[in-house]
């Protein structure tokens, strides 16, 4: 929950003095100071006179410049205002603009005041984090880090460490560690260092490629080797002589194709499918995975001579949270890339989105976390990531959301939908009375009546001009008008004991509004 609401100032603006008057009721009666506008351009006005609003209510469709051209206005004015656009057209187009241009959100007349309340509970919120939450200091020079590895802990020093020694040579690398945790970089790291930095880099993934397929992508083939081979292809092992070659997910890897991968590292010589001639390549070979090739040699589904010949030397890579302590580094890394990229306006974290960050376990390990950081990015209004920017299941597995919707006192089901006469009602007046479905109750008051027909007056006191009837000619015909008279009383008290409230009228009475409206147009013509 917030502080105290009255430090807080909400500027409504619609050219309907109704909706900004009720609009202005319902939220001011929470405690938020309340200032009105009729247009956009006075609202812009106010703004810029001084106004510092921490949130915008504002309809889409005015006199003038309209919601969304306003609403571009202020963001030029304020990157950080958070504002919440109101329409009764619920168009694609109108979610589209409305979100594209920054708005918190959105919201379609009538609307539902606890969604209102909820709303602006969470977009004070915001507003509120960007005032008071220090974002992390920066500290990652995205120069620093031109290989696109990030991390100071002392595992990723020991993975440099290996880099650095095994980068001059032309000894086989094999890479291992979970899924996402960055083993391509660190083969480009490789490549990069090396004496063969001025030759091919070449990449398969062997998991993507079906085992009918593989031989003829590492080796190539010669026309008329296979249905559908109409040319010679050259493979990827030809492609990158006196360059290096890096197998991905090489443990997916067919046994056969693992016998063709060892001669090639043996002796550094293929043959294409369908072909008799032997051709001489000169590649470096890394290879990585995520699976346990010593269990798999145990189980006869890898070659042993292969996988000894693949762990010249091994790099294991730490998963995301054996190396917390980079995340920081990491996040700040992919926020510089993106905004030079402009695929996002983002620069910064607060602290409590970074510490839910940093809690989180990340199963999909730094690729998960470049996936939320992008997501989190776009979805910020401004230039700095909100807790509540981050995805729904990072914030539910941290234990940030639950319970994060306000609790809200019962009141009006719509601003709009309220029947604003004179004198004005508080729509935040309730009754204290059990809401019980009115046929149950009226057939308890049916009871009452026959009971004490005798002195009827102590239940109809209210209504004296019904005494004569109810007192002379109760009989079982005239049941049904009792309960009509009874129902009517109950209607005038439920609506009376709400301040004219309809929509909590019915709700105590146990019927919908639209039966409360058109009783209440029967007894008008009556």
């Amino acid at each position: 929950m917030l502080p105290d609401k009255s430090q807080f100032t909400v500027l409504i603006v619609d050219d309907d003095d109704e909706i900004r008057y009720s609009l202005g009721r319902v939220l001011g009666s929470q405690g938020y100071s309340i200032v009105p506008a009729g247009s956009g351009e006075e609202a812009i006005e106010k703004i810029k006179s001084g106004l510092s609003p921490d949130l915008v209510f504002m309809d889409i469709r005015m006199g003038g410049i309209t919601g969304i051209e306003t609403l571009q206005h202020m963001r030029s004015l304020d990157s950080n205002l958070q504002i919440i656009l109101m329409t009764a057209f619920g168009t694609a187009q109108t979610a589209i603009e409305a979100m594209k241009f920054g708005a918190h959100d959105y919201i379609m007349k009538p609307f539902d005041v606890d969604k209102v309340l909820g709303l602006a509970e969470a977009a004070i919120s915001a507003a509120n984090d960007l005032k008071t939450a220090d974002s992390y200091e920066v500290k990652v020079n995205s120069e620093d880090y031109k290989d696109g590895i990030v991390g100071n802990s002392p595992a990723m020093q020991e993975v440099f460490k290996i880099i650095g020694q095994v980068a001059a040579s032309d000894a086989t690398v094999l890479i291992t560690g979970e899924s996402g945790t960055g083993k391509e970089l660190i083969a480009n790291c490789i490549y990069k260092h090396s004496l063969r930095s001025g030759g091919p880099f070449v990449a398969v993934n062997c998991a993507a490629i079906p085992d009918n397929l593989i031989e003829s992508e590492l080796f190539g083939h010669e026309k008329g080797a296979f249905t559908g081979a109409t040319t010679q292809r050259i493979g990827k092992f030809e492609q990158c002589d006196r360059g290096t070659i890096f197998l991905d997910e090489i443990g997916d890897m067919a046994l056969a194709t693992q016998t063709k991968i060892l001669r090639a590292v043996q002796s550094g010589e293929i043959q294409r499918v369908g072909g008799t001639e032997t051709i001489t390549v000169n590649v470096r070979l890394i290879a990585a995975t995520n699976k346990d090739l010593e269990k798999m040699v145990e189980e006869k589904t890898f070659r042993e001579d292969l996988y000894y010949r693949l762990n010249v030397f091994r790099i294991k890579l730490p998963s995301l949270v054996e190396r917390r302590e980079d995340i920081q580094d990491i996040v700040d890394y992919m926020l510089q890339s993106l905004l030079k990229e402009r695929k996002a306006k983002a620069k910064k974290v607060t602290a409590d989105a970074m510490n839910a960050l940093v809690s989180y376990d990340w199963p999909g390990n730094v690729r998960e976390l470049g996936n939320v950081v992008y997501h989190s990015a776009v979805v910020a209004q401004g230039d700095t990531i909100l807790l509540k920017d981050l995805p729904s299941t990072i914030l539910q597995a941290v234990g940030s959301i639950g319970g994060a919707a306000p609790a809200v006192s019962p009141t009006v089901e719509s601003a709009q939908a309220v029947d604003v006469e004179k004198p004005r009602f508080d729509p935040y007046a309730v009754t204290s009375k059990p809401a019980k479905p009115v046929v149950a109750e009226v057939q308890e008051k049916v009871s009452a009546v026959e009971s004490i027909l005798p002195q009827p007056q102590t239940f109809v006191r209210s209504l004296p001009e019904t005494y004569d009837f109810l007192y002379g000619e109760l009989k079982e015909q005239k049941k049904k008008r009792i309960l009509s008279l009874i129902e009517k009383e109950m209607i005038e008290r439920a609506i009376e004991d709400t301040g004219g409230n309809q929509a909590r009228a019915a709700e105590i009475l146990g019927i919908t509004r639209n039966t409360l409206k058109k009783r209440l147009d029967e007894y008008a013509g009556r």
